[in-house]
């Protein structure tokens, strides 16, 4: 039976909207990915992998990864020193073996140090063995300077597979990923920044930032703003009660 003009053009009307629905749905939820990665609180798929600490503790982290940013760190430093705040930072194996006396204040000012990998390379991609290398070879460097045995290990990138969490626990590694990220190393924005790492702030949360010029900017006011909502701003295995 032949379609009229009038039951063609409903026909046509209602695929319309239906596509339109659809491909809107789509961009939603591409739109909110990212945000659930900044707020992220629950463990992965992979045990071992931790994204928050004891969500019913009042202690929060503010976890720094550091492969660069010299220049800032100094500042960022007295602000943890004026504040009284330890905080853990995750050094990479390449940036410790040019920077050994900076790795020691650090730890000597009674801040935790912990692993981000040796080279920066992408965890999630590379095999079991290249895991183990990246790892140990990292460790070997901290215990070097420092003599002590780090128990931390953050993914540079937040990459990280099975073979990822699978070495670090073979190395005695618990794999911590984040609950806020503040996106530091990319948007150059103190206010932004700030808002990142305090909006809507919980007990358990892990703050991610670098040694950037924003962050060393916006340090002060984050710490006031924390403590000022009743949070303890500790290391990252306190906030995992570890």
């Amino acid at each position: 039976m032949e379609l009229s003009k009038k039951q063609k053009f409903l026909i046509s009307v209602i695929s319309n909207v239906v596509i339109v629905v659809i491909l809107s749905v789509c961009a939603l939820s591409l739109f909110f990915v990212p945000n659930r990665k900044i707020i992220q609180t629950t463990n992965s798929e992979y045990n071992g992998t931790i994204y928050a600490g004891d969500k019913t503790s009042n202690n929060i982290s503010l976890m720094v990864n550091v492969y660069w940013g010299n220049e800032y760190l100094e500042k960022m430093l007295e602000i943890f020193e004026k504040y009284e705040v330890k905080t853990t930072f995750f050094v990479g194996g390449t940036w410790v073996q040019e920077n050994g006396d900076l790795l020691k204040k650090m730890h000597t000012l009674g801040h935790e140090i912990a692993s981000h990998g040796y080279s920066h390379k992408q965890h999630g991609k590379i095999s079991l063995e290249e895991n183990l290398s990246e790892i140990s070879k990292c460790h070997d460097l901290v215990k070097h300077n420092l003599k002590i045995d780090m128990g931390l290990f953050a993914p540079p990138g937040g990459s990280y597979s099975k073979n990822t969490t699978k070495a670090a626990e073979s190395l005695g590694y618990k794999t911590i990923m984040w609950t806020r990220d503040t996106i530091d190393w990319r948007d150059q924005n103190a206010d932004l920044i700030f808002t990142r790492a305090i909006s809507n702030i919980s007990g358990g949360d892990l703050v991610l930032m670098h040694p950037t010029k924003a962050t060393a900017e916006a340090l002060e006011q984050i710490i006031l703003a924390v403590k000022q909502k009743g949070y303890n701003i500790v290391t990252v295995s306190e906030t995992l009660a570890l």
